[in-house]
């Protein structure tokens, strides 16, 4: 075979690829049930699965015993 044809072979099976996968998204989107929203998902404005994070500080109160979690101790250098 010469170059020429294994491209057109590739091409040909590539757009064979494409319908294949646009008839299965076609497919599952008829059989697929509308899933339920999850509370505060979706609105306007929103993206599913995202969490809004406030700009305001940490209360410092969350670090006090930071020592005890792996994080090191304050007054020293890591080696």
């Amino acid at each position: 075979m010469s170059l020429q044809d294994d491209l057109t072979t590739v091409r040909r099976n590539l757009n064979e690829l494409v319908r294949s996968v646009e008839r299965l998204e076609q497919d599952v989107a008829r059989q697929a049930p509308a899933a339920p929203k999850p509370p505060g998902a979706g609105g306007p404005g929103r993206t599913a699965g995202m969490v809004d994070v406030p700009d305001t500080p940490y209360d410092s109160s969350l670090w006090t015993d930071s020592d005890d979690e792996g994080l090191g101790a304050r007054d020293r250098r890591a080696p």
